[in-house]
């Protein structure tokens, strides 16, 4: 029998150290480079040096990659598909420490050396012994180390169940990986006859609340849209200001009704989603100027568990109508007190009907153009074309001002949730006994991972045809945004999250527990594994 090289507590902290030390933020050449890495760490495994197309390095957008790699018995259809991602976020606010960020051992004995920098609590955990810092330690490297572990020892051990191990770049942005992967994983499912049973991904355990040591288990993702907006005032000399009205005064009455906003929070077994935020709101101009600014825009978070696409934007709607009726009775009043015309309502038009408008207007061909124009602007992200597409038809549509142009910005991740499926039930309870039994663990369902995740790209339902508001109002959508929701569709296995417990994702004190990572976690993965696999 081959000699494993990741089933060890040990082996496995080795190998989580060497992800780790490959740099992988979000849009660099480290996120570029980090799947070829990783193809030839899992080529050295011996089962896929006899089955080299198992393993396979995929293209998704800016030059990127995502990795599949199936253990695949023959004659068996049962499959679970492991999911991870291998971006990381910055290392900025590591200062003069970032060229540690991803050195774990170096980067924990230089805060032991910091001690007093830091809070009692991460003070505590520095000083226990029982923890490891650095970038991707928790989110989400560890949750891929594990994976490969278990790939490992699978092919050795001739597991009576097939695994599918993807992993993706940009979770941490557009999730552009998972969505390009969906194509791939729906036809890897018919090339090889597999019967996807679960996709387990492996994000770490979030706290609910600052200082939350509670162990978690997650059978449904959080979901995530983001409303926007485009303000178009009508523009004058600051000496004359009621000769115009500014975009940033229409927008404060948007922004003060989307804020904090409790018609938009959801509650499902109990548990709510944050309120909404705004995430963004500024100025399109690019420089200074005695002319007022008559074109701003927002971009609003919206957190989801059972609404759609079109649900959100029409209640997004409807709160637009609302803060335009107040914009335009205030404003309204104003004018007459100092006894000058008002230039008119306030109106909201969809960016569907703006589009369209201006198909009527300029052409389609004009409309095409000045999109292609848009998107030749490469340092611009998706959230900004949107805003452009959007602002650049109502300068040649300012006709329609003053108006509140409603849209969607990019990304979009709906809402999944697999809580009382059948599997997901008994893996849980499986899982929580054996935590418990032989960890004294206790564990706890949570039914929406809050952390927001790749899951949503997997097992989407809609008979309803709730992301047409999104195809339709999504300046950006088919071009340089897609979501390929009928394929979603057809991976329609239940969802489960099982990772290792961390603190500060996304902080200079990311951190991860060794106990829990190397020994706890995979142990309990690889039992559930099992148990899925005698289930005929």
């Amino acid at each position: 029998m081959n000699k494993m090289l990741w089933n060890s507590p040990e082996n496995l902290k080795t190998l989580l150290t060497e992800l780790v030390s490959w740099k992988s933020i979000t849009l660099t050449d480290g996120e570029r480079q980090f799947p070829i890495n990783l193809f030839n760490k899992l080529s050295g495994l011996q089962y896929f040096k006899d089955l080299p197309h198992q393993l396979k390095l995929h293209d998704s957008d800016k030059g990127r990659k995502f990795l599949t790699a199936l253990y695949k018995r023959p004659d068996i259809k049962d499959t679970i598909c492991l999911i991870s991602h291998f971006d990381t976020v910055n290392t900025e606010e590591y200062g003069e420490l970032e060229h540690l960020s991803t050195k774990i051992e170096d980067l924990t004995n230089a805060f032991h050396e910091r001690l007093n920098e830091f809070s009692k609590e991460v003070q505590n955990d520095l000083n226990s012994g029982e923890y490891i810092f650095g970038r991707g330690s928790m989110d989400m490297k560890m949750g891929l180390a594990m994976h490969m572990s278990l790939i490992e020892k699978a092919s050795i051990e001739e597991w009576p169940i097939n695994l599918l191990l993807l992993t993706v770049p940009d979770e941490e942005v557009n999730s552009a990986g998972m969505r390009d992967a969906v194509s791939t994983l729906v036809n890897l499912q018919e090339e090889y006859d597999l019967n996807i049973k679960l996709f387990l991904n492996g994000e770490p355990v979030f706290s609910q609340e600052p200082g939350d040591p509670k162990y978690y288990i997650y059978s449904g993702t959080i979901g995530k849209i983001m409303p926007a907006a485009l303000f178009y005032g009508k523009e004058t000399h600051a000496g004359e200001p009621l000769s115009g009205i500014t975009s940033p005064y229409i927008a404060s009455f948007l922004t003060r009704k989307m804020e904090w906003n409790e018609e938009f929070q959801e509650t499902d077994f109990g548990e709510k989603t944050p309120l909404p935020v705004t995430l963004q709101q500024k100025d399109l101009r690019l420089e200074y100027s005695t002319q007022t600014p008559f074109r701003s825009c927002a971009l609003y978070n919206v957190f989801l568990m059972k609404r759609n696409a079109s649900e959100v934007f029409n209640l997004f709607e409807k709160i637009a109508h609302e803060a335009a009726e107040e914009c335009n009775f205030e404003y309204e009043n104003i004018c007459k007190r100092h006894n000058v015309n008002p230039i008119g309502k306030v109106k909201v038009i969809q960016y569907t009907d703006l589009q369209q408008y201006a198909i009527k207007k300029l052409g389609e061909e004009y409309v095409l153009n000045l999109k292609k124009e848009i998107h030749s602007h490469s340092e611009w992200d998706d959230r900004e074309k949107s805003f452009r597409i959007a602002d650049n038809l109502m300068i040649e549509c300012q006709e329609l001002a003053p108006a509140i142009i409603i849209l969607f910005a990019p990304p979009y991740y709906p809402a999944i949730n697999s809580t009382e499926d059948e599997l997901v039930e008994q893996c849980i309870k499986f899982s929580s006994e054996l935590a418990n039994n032989q960890f004294n663990l206790p564990v706890k369902r949570i039914h929406y991972f809050n952390g927001i995740s790749d899951l949503s790209y997997v097992n989407y339902s809609d008979s309803t045809g709730g992301w047409t508001a999104f195809e339709l109002n999504t300046p950006v959508w088919g071009d340089s945004y897609n979501l390929p929701f009928s394929l979603m569709e057809k991976l329609n296995a239940p969802v489960l999250n099982i990772g290792p417990f961390g603190k500060d994702a996304h902080k200079l004190t990311e951190r991860l527990h060794i106990r829990n990572a190397f020994e706890e976690v995979p142990y309990i993965v690889e039992e559930v594994i099992h148990m899925i696999s005698k289930m005929r």
